[in-house]
């Protein structure tokens, strides 16, 4: 999977970049065309000349040379991933508080492509609270990490810390690039986000969504090689390129765009925050305080997700959301079935970390063949990522 892969791979100031040499070897050797930026406290551990003569192409560790440091920086659009092994403690502090002062950090911080780091560092850093946090502000920001290995540490201590071994990150290498690929010639609907019913010209009903965990859904199936359509409630957001978006407003727009989207979709992710009653009357001019109460009569709006349950065809996958308060599980599975739903994602207003507003999400997901699927608290981009594994997973069976 590495044949004609373009790999940045950036070292940074560790004793394990030793292992950086064994790294370069095996990259060339399967086909991929490497070029490598180190840190200039990399270059006290090894040479950038041997660097260089293993790779086929000249070693770039200054930030400033003959004022073209910004066709370095070009590097990150270059490459298909951009490798940081090992990566120390002090460049994952960089990395998590953006800090610019080396060309490899000015690098990461153009990046178009994705970024993945193998961690080294000694038993104690690696366990300190300001690493482990610093780790999920780069994992939130979407980068990938390589677990650090249990063993002889450059201390002398044995222990975590030790960066994973050469041979373990071209396996992630290899199962990163075939998972690109893995949904290609599928195509995804997805809907996230709010719907605002409005009252009059002025104001409106509408939910705390945010729409992170759509978008979130939206770019890791499109990173898998699906073709995806993201229909977007009212949101500040920003949606990657390459995803086809479809923005709406109210709950009928949204159920009229799924309708039309729905019959060429492999597989449909029910995630928006859908409003279950609108105004059955919505007023033409902004409605004035006078009076001291003041009712608005609601009625039901259509029902997307049983919709689609009703009229989906043998391929097709369907996925819904449940956002509970109380009796969870007992909810979730009753819309599981209620709804035709192939696979249910449950997460609990009462979890630490979950619902609206929030970088990180806590669910649950059940398939309609019995099967309960558990997941900690991660960021939702790492959820995102559990919830399409998942999907893929059901595909294969």
């Amino acid at each position: 999977m590495l044949k004609r892969k373009k790999i940045l791979v950036g070292i940074t100031g560790s004793i394990a970049a030793y292992k950086s040499a064994v790294l370069i070897r095996l990259l060339c050797k399967a086909g991929a065309e490497v070029r490598v930026i180190m840190t200039p406290s990399a270059t006290d551990f090894i040479s950038p000349l041997t660097l260089s003569t293993l790779s086929k192409n000249p070693v770039l560790y200054n930030l400033f040379s003959e004022n073209d440091w910004a066709n370095h920086v070009m590097l990150g659009r270059w490459a298909d991933i951009m490798l940081i092994a090992p990566l120390s403690c002090n460049t994952l502090s960089k990395m998590a508080h953006g800090a610019c002062d080396n060309l490899l950090m000015a690098v990461y911080l153009s990046a178009t492509c994705k970024i993945v780091v193998a961690p080294a560092m000694d038993e104690d850093m690696w366990n300190h609270a300001s690493t482990k946090n610093n780790l999920k502000i780069i994992e939130a920001f979407g980068n990938h990490i390589i677990p650090v290995n249990n063993g002889e540490l450059a201390s002398g201590l044995t222990g975590d810390g030790r960066m994973a071994e050469p041979e373990e990150i071209i396996t992630w290498l290899n199962n990163h690039f075939e998972s690109r690929e893995s949904l290609k010639g599928k195509k995804v609907l997805i809907t996230a986000g709010p719907t605002y019913e409005a009252i009059d010209p002025v104001r409106f009903i509408g939910n705390h969504s945010s729409g992170k965990m759509g978008i979130a859904l939206a770019e890791n199936f499109y990173s898998k090689g699906a073709t995806v359509t993201l229909i977007l409630g009212p949101t500040s957001e920003k949606v990657p390129e390459g995803i086809k978006v479809i923005n709406i407003i109210t709950a009928s727009e949204m159920y009229d765009a799924a309708q039309q989207e729905f019959i060429e979709a492999d597989i449909a992710v029910m995630s928006a925050a859908v409003a279950d009653y609108a105004p059955l009357k919505v007023e033409d001019q902004k409605i004035k305080k006078s009076s001291e109460t003041f009712t608005v009569t609601l009625a039901k709006t259509k029902d997307i997700l049983l919709s689609l349950g009703e009229k989906k065809q043998p391929h097709q996958l369907l996925v819904g959301f449940s956002l509970e308060t109380h009796n969870e599980k007992e909810n979730a599975l009753k819309k599981l079935t209620e709804k035709n739903a192939d696979l249910i994602v449950l997460n609990s207003l009462n979890d630490e970390g979950a619902g609206f507003g929030y970088d990180t999400n806590k669910i649950t997901i059940f398939d309609n063949k019995g099967n309960e699927y558990p997941f900690d608290v991660k960021s939702k981009k790492a959820v995102a990522e559990d919830i399409v594994h998942t999907i893929i997973n059901r595909l294969h069976e």
